[in-house]
């Protein structure tokens, strides 16, 4: 499959989002080891590294081709099929991803378009693999209309130690696909319902990673876009 390089491919190889915790961690780390010795400090030094492997962001190729949506999020895929979108009130087909603590957070944006709405609402912290998440946890959700009139919307929800939702966009905002555009701290989830005609390119409990990975197809040109 051919591919082209993400726009924003400058971004650090540790997100920016982490490099608090890291300086924190790994100067606790330095200072206890100075203090007491390095035996005491080693599981200090476990923790910042566990924390700079949770802040990674390695750089993305991402796939091509004008109906392909990609996966927003590195994870599992815990729901692929048919359900009705709470945010535009239609029949539609969801994909949702779980973010582990060991898997990349940032977040990306499975399609290009214009974002025609956001919507934020604070909820409870329940495990993110579960189907309640999405209706219950603290969440995040765009709507994304595509050059081709096609409607997507994609949710980024907190889970049971997420506590942090970030998201660098908004609405009016014209967006390019496998933009790097938000982050959820320490495990969470995202859904993505698409148009009814949409095709899975994934199934459940695949293994997958955001932006150079395949979601699903859009049908095409949708001339009654809302």
């Amino acid at each position: 499959m051919s591919a082209a390089v993400p726009e924003g491919a400058t971004f650090p190889l540790v997100a920016r989002e982490g490099w608090g915790h890291i300086a924190l961690a790994v100067g606790a780390a330095a200072l206890v080891g100075w203090w007491k010795g390095p035996w005491i400090a080693a599981p200090l030094w476990l923790i910042a590294v566990f924390v700079l492997q949770f802040f990674r962001d390695p750089r993305r190729v991402l796939a091509e081709g004008r109906d392909a949506v990609l996966c927003p999020a590195d994870g599992r895929v815990i729901a692929v099929g048919p359900a009705e979108d709470p945010y535009l009130k239609r029949p539609a087909l969801k994909c949702s991803i779980f973010m582990n603590v060991f898997n990349v957070h940032s977040n990306r944006l499975p399609v290009a378009g214009r974002i025609r709405r956001r919507w934020y609402s604070p909820g409870r912290f329940v495990n993110a693999a579960l189907d309640k998440a999405s209706e219950h946890n603290e969440r995040n959700a765009l709507w994304l209309t595509t050059a081709d009139g096609d409607d997507v919307v994609v949710v980024q929800v907190a889970g049971l130690i997420a506590r942090r939702i970030l998201c660098y966009v908004g609405e009016g905002d014209e967006v390019d696909r496998g933009r790097r555009y938000g982050f959820i701290r320490f495990g969470s989830r995202v859904d993505v319902y698409l148009p009814p005609g949409a095709r899975p390119e994934v199934a459940l409990g695949d293994k997958v990673k955001a932006g150079s990975q395949v979601l699903a197809r859009l049908a095409g040109p949708n001339p009654s876009s809302p």
